[in-house]
């Protein structure tokens, strides 16, 4: 069975434990592991996850009988008014398959409607399989993107939206 419960700044070592496990077998195959490195480093230290709650940010933990197996973070009125961003949805690499990505993402949809937005909006690397998963779900592409991060790596994304 899955649930999902709101994450508080508590589970930040729950976060970085899923996101530590998930990033080298989801980017393997797109990035150098010093670029993976370096983005969990940028993305997911004690300083970078406490500073989005600070920002706003909600966290969403999904448990499959109990234990967490992946996390979905949000925030609302990003980068407008009436827009919700979903920043990060991961799923550990062994519960794959059992309808976590999916559960997470109908409970964001949710909260996004609930909350009053009108668009979700999302950046997924132009080569992650993740692409396809976003696009079944009626995401729209808006914009193919380079973003530089530091020493010298960029993230190559598409740019989604999926208007409530």
């Amino acid at each position: 069975m899955l649930t999902t419960t709101q994450a508080t700044p508590a589970d930040v070592p729950i976060i970085q434990r899923i996101a530590y496990e998930t990033w080298p077998s989801t980017y393997q195959t797109i990035l150098m592991l010093a670029q993976v490195r370096y983005m969990l480093q940028l993305f997911y230290s004690d300083e970078a996850l406490e500073k989005s709650f600070l920002d706003n940010h909600q966290y969403l933990l999904i448990h499959h009988q109990g234990t967490p197996i992946g996390f979905a973070g949000y925030q609302h009125n990003y980068p407008e008014i009436g827009t919700t961003k979903l920043h990060k949805l991961y799923v550990l690499p062994h519960a794959q398959g059992l309808g976590a990505g999916q559960k997470l993402l109908e409970e964001v949809l949710l909260q996004t409607k609930t909350f009053g937005s009108k668009v979700l909006t999302l950046n997924v690397n132009r080569f992650n399989k993740a692409y396809m998963f976003y696009r079944k779900n009626k995401f729209d592409v808006l914009q193919e993107i380079d973003i530089p991060i530091g020493q010298g790596y960029l993230m190559q994304d598409y740019i989604l939206e999926k208007r409530l």
